[in-house]
């Protein structure tokens, strides 16, 4: 009976945080969908000079939502109401913070941030046009990522799936009102992304009206020991969103030089794929989160192992399913994007796509372990993992490795990063398990 029911709150878990996060992988893909339709292949590059920032925007609202979250979850398990109502406050204060310091840098400098992305003169004005807004809708993204930890790990999977869900759908919806129906353009794309997680954001609300919610805002100073969990314990979730972001600027700037704004849209097409790839990853990786920390809160370190190895189970089925699906239909999919018919991009981006994504199981291995570790306040190891793939090991792989083999060697840089992190994580996991995680069947 205690393993039927374990299952079914894994299963639950599980595939509600899954459905969510491919609800938010889709705010940028229908961008690129659309965008692609309604401005081809000089909409798609700025677009995908534009990603990294949103992957900054993210990285401080998954930092804090995730190191909160599993604060909350922890100190909910113990029993202790008002650190868990502090930890909320102090968490939507500093996001607000960090929101308005967005807001500025749009204001103020979006153009000199669109040069410094790479935009030349062909697609200055509407890279230039997306980033301002972007930075200007950060308090949607952030909040809504930071609610979403909340919510998810107060109970409530179920609506989290759903407000994920309805936003990207809402994104969708508008992309295509604003872009063909009134012709409004990449302003038309962006505005909708930015209003789709205010979206989200109210159908959250009815949380709060729930006699079971244990998480209050009340006012109060800002405390610094909560900022520095937040960190701490978010950190890899910044690394990752930030190092996603740092690895397609360099990517960009390495296939610039080689294959021009035709490279980078291709890169458009693998990378936007590889969003919703990861977020499936994300997803297992969040879903487990609230059920190891409890665990862990309760000390129960058999159950602790017992979640992870059912999450890595997981991760292998899909990563199987995804590789084929993408091997098999690697022209199919580019033909999506490519609404010009370039010989050029179909080629660049079909190669790229069957050798980018032999990384599926080396990622989704790390976005778990990495989770995991932060999951039980072993941030260390967490840190390592985040630093090897997002920067120690793939920017001197990228330069290495396209001297070496050009194009294909840009694509191979992806797997090889992260099967060699997958190793290192391998390694640390065995010493902790050893050290700390001493359990009997």
């Amino acid at each position: 009976m205690e393993k039927k029911s374990f299952l079914k709150e894994f299963v639950n878990y599980i595939s509600l945080s899954v459905l969510g996060t491919l609800g938010v992988s889709c705010y940028i893909l229908a961008d690129t969908f659309f965008i692609s339709k309604g401005l081809g292949a000089n909409g798609l590059t700025a677009l995908n000079l534009t990603i990294p920032v949103y992957n900054f925007i993210r990285g401080i609202g998954l930092m804090l939502g995730m190191g909160a979250a599993t604060r909350f979850s922890i100190c909910k398990s113990q029993g202790r109401q008002d650190e868990v109502n502090r930890i909320f406050s102090n968490t939507i204060l500093i996001s607000l913070i960090f929101s308005i310091l967005y807001m500025l840098l749009g204001f103020f400098f979006s153009r000199n941030l669109a040069i410094l992305l790479g935009a030349n003169i062909d697609i200055l004005q509407i890279t230039d046009t997306y980033l301002y807004w972007l930075l200007l809708f950060a308090p949607s993204f952030i909040l809504n990522d930071v609610l979403l930890c909340f919510v998810r790990n107060d109970g409530s999977p179920h609506l989290a799936m759903v407000a994920m869900l309805i936003a990207s759908f809402s994104n969708i919806i508008l992309d295509y009102v604003f872009i063909f129906m009134l012709n409004m353009g990449i302003f038309g794309a962006i505005l909708a992304t930015g209003i789709s997680p205010i979206i989200g954001i109210f159908v959250m609300l009815p949380h709060w009206l729930k006699k079971k919610n244990t998480f209050h805002f009340v006012w109060g100073k800002l405390k610094f020991y909560i900022f520095k969990q937040d960190v701490a314990l978010g950190f890899p979730s910044l690394v990752s969103q930030v190092s996603g972001g740092v690895v397609m600027i360099v990517f960009n700037m390495i296939i610039l030089s080689l294959e021009g704004n035709i490279g980078v849209a291709a890169y458009g097409v693998v990378a936007n794929i590889s969003l919703v790839v990861v977020a499936i990853y994300t997803g297992i990786a969040q879903g487990i989160q609230p059920l190891v920390s409890t665990y862990y809160g309760k000390k129960e370190n058999c159950m602790i192992i017992k979640t992870l190895n059912f999450a890595m189970s997981t991760m292998l089925m899909v990563s199987f399913i995804v590789y084929s699906g993408v091997y098999l239909f690697a022209d199919s999919i580019t033909s999506v994007f490519n609404s010009e018919n370039s010989v050029a991009l179909q080629e660049i981006a079909q190669i790229g796509l069957k050798l980018y994504f032999i990384s599926c199981p080396f990622i989704g291995y790390n976005t778990i372990l990495s989770t995991f570790f932060t999951s039980i306040e072993k941030a260390v190891p967490a840190y390592v993992l985040s630093l090897l793939r997002g920067f120690i090991l793939i920017i001197p792989l990228a330069f290495l490795l396209s001297m070496l083999w050009a194009m294909n060697g840009v694509w191979l840089t992806y797997p090889v990063a992260e099967l060699l992190t997958a190793l290192v994580g391998m390694i640390m996991y065995k010493n902790m398990r050893k050290n700390i995680l001493v359990y009997k069947d």
